[in-house]
This record gives C-alpha cells, structure tokens and sequence, in this order.
C-alpha cells in the first residue's frame, strides 16, 4: 500500500529512529536473515503469493527485490544484507515454482543488451580487418576515422589545437 511509506522530508519532521529502517537491523548474519525469508516463503499463503503474481507475469527479479526491500524497510536487515540474499531468495522462489508447475519469466532480459556486444564485437572485427587491408598499426585510428572508399588516408597527422592551461581558483599549479 502507497500509505506505508515514508513521503520525502518525513524524516525531518518525525522524531529521528522512529521508523524501524534508521535503527539498526533486527539481524546482521545474512544465514539468520536467509533462515526468516525460508519460513515466510514456506507458508502457504506466501506461496499463493508468489504463484500469483508468477502467473500475472511479474517477474521473478522484480518479486525478489520488493521481498528484500520490504524487510530492510520493516527494519529485519540492512541493505548490504539483502544484496547477499538476493540470489539464494531468487533461486528458492524460481524452485517452489518449478515444483508447483507455474511458468514465470526470471526478469534477466539481456537480449538487448547481448545484441549490443554483438555488434561492438562485429565492429571491432571489421576495424581490424579494415586495418589489415590499409596496412596501418593497429589501435592507431577508430573505425569512424575510416573511410571504406579505397581512397589513401592522409600522410600528414592533424595538427591538435592547444590548449590554455586552467586558471581560477581551483586550477593547479604545474
């Protein structure tokens, strides 16, 4: 619910560690934090939970956080805590739905970010081979600098424009 949440600036106007999250941690051993997630996970109604929501295609990533979220908020542990759960938490729920037979997506799409690699890696191999066939020194151009139109390249390097060296207060001596 949107009404159990801090609103910006509520920490200024309450008494300060009035909410459980700007007090220390119930816990700060991550196996009896893991030990408190097991058992709530291990109800039935959690479980109704988690399949719904499955099944509502919320992904398993997004479901896992919000569970870790809520604890650091509820003030069970820290944020470094959940960061070391997420993983175990992720694989026991993706387990309990594998066992329940529910289809659910895990929320890694990297497909847009593997295609990315892809083609920095297709672009990388093009450059070298571009710079086989000129003849040059590797790493000695970007593939932008290069033209694929079979004309020289320069012999003579652009001239760079100098510089003024930093003035102010913040400037360095050299």
């Amino acid at each position: 619910m949107l009404t159990d949440r801090p609103i910006p600036g509520q920490s200024l106007t309450t008494p300060p560690k009035s909410a459980p999250y700007e007090r220390p941690p119930e816990t700060t051993d991550p196996k009896v934090a893991l030990k408190m997630h097991i058992e709530n996970l291990d109800k039935p109604e959690s479980i109704e939970d988690i399949a719904y929501f499955a099944q509502t295609e919320v992904d398993i990533e997004t479901l896992t956080e919000g569970i870790l979220r809520s604890a650091v908020m509820e003030g069970i542990h820290s944020i470094d805590i959940s960061l070391i759960l997420a993983p175990l938490i992720h694989e026991y729920i993706t387990g309990s739905l594998d066992a329940l037979g529910v289809k659910y997506n895990e929320g890694f799409d990297t497909t847009e970010e593997d295609e990315q690699l892809r083609m920095r890696r297709s672009a990388s191999l093009a450059q070298k081979q571009v710079e086989k066939e000129m003849g040059i020194k590797p790493n000695t151009m970007s593939l932008e600098d290069t033209e694929v139109t079979g004309t020289d390249m320069p012999e003579e390097p652009m001239e760079v424009a100098a510089t003024e060296p930093p003035q102010g207060l913040m400037a360095r001596a050299v």
